[in-house]
């Protein structure tokens, strides 16, 4: 069954590659299922989330060597904190924990990919802060490829505050009524001056969004499949793209 499994990983590559130019540029993904994982195996619900960071750092590079160079991925919503207080103890663990990791991560440094959390990071404990404005700050002058990681984050939280941004500006005489527009709008999200996410992966067999860059989706090809995400393989992000490839984005045309 192994040799099946690499035989039939081999082809979706080939075919996958096959389409270079059409290889999505920027490839986001919720990390969705590792609490059911954990919950299948009668493990604690932060063991799964340890597991899916594992998984995450394996999945970055498959993204990298097939040349996607910006992934957002979204790691911890503002509803999350309604878990159990251990629950989001271990997370927010985790989160340091992941943030210090990639800074001694030796891809980081090969591929040169900047590194940047989104979300309302005020909420965020001041130790995970701390370690995430040093990631920030280390891969600042990478230009290699952008990792956005969404924590703390809500879609909704992001349109008002960009909303709350443009009011202010206009306030002040820095913007005019007839200068908002889309464009204008998207500079003030969390992903502003980064091309909106080509595909959406979601894990877990969940079909929403689950307000994941709700304003940057609008025309994005979305993908749902079943695995949880400390299960998933090579096989499903290639087949993922694979669809992505096969799809006429018309854009509302």
């Amino acid at each position: 069954m192994r040799l099946l499994y690499k035989i039939y990983e081999w082809r979706l590559e080939r075919q996958v590659l096959k389409n270079r130019e059409k290889i999505p540029r920027h490839v986001a993904i919720i990390l969705d299922g590792n609490r059911r994982f954990a919950k299948e195996r009668n493990l604690d619900p932060w063991e799964g989330h340890k597991l899916g960071l594992q998984k995450l750092e394996e999945v970055l590079e498959w993204l990298w060597n097939l040349g996607v160079r910006i992934v957002t991925v979204y790691a911890f919503s503002k509803e999350n904190f309604h878990r159990s207080e251990r629950e989001v103890r271990e997370l927010m663990n985790l989160i340091k924990d992941g943030f210090i990791r990639i800074r001694r991560d030796e891809r980081i440094k090969k591929y040169e990919i900047k590194v940047k959390a989104i979300g309302d990071l005020e909420e965020l404990p001041e130790d995970v802060r701390a370690e995430i404005r040093k990631t920030e700050e280390f891969t600042r002058e990478f230009n290699g490829g952008v990792l956005n990681v969404a924590v703390s984050y809500s879609g909704r939280s992001e349109i008002v505050n960009a909303v709350k941004e443009i009011v202010k500006d206009y306030s002040k005489g820095k913007i005019s009524l007839d200068e908002i527009n889309e464009d204008t709008f998207s500079r003030y999200l969390y992903t502003a001056r980064l091309p909106d996410p080509d595909l959406v992966i979601r894990t877990s067999g969940e079909e929403r969004l689950s307000g994941f860059l709700l304003w940057q989706s609008a025309y994005s090809e979305l993908y749902f499949c079943e695995t949880n995400w400390p299960e998933f393989r090579r096989i499903d992000l290639l087949r993922a793209i694979r669809t992505y490839q096969g799809r006429e984005r018309r854009f509302g045309r």
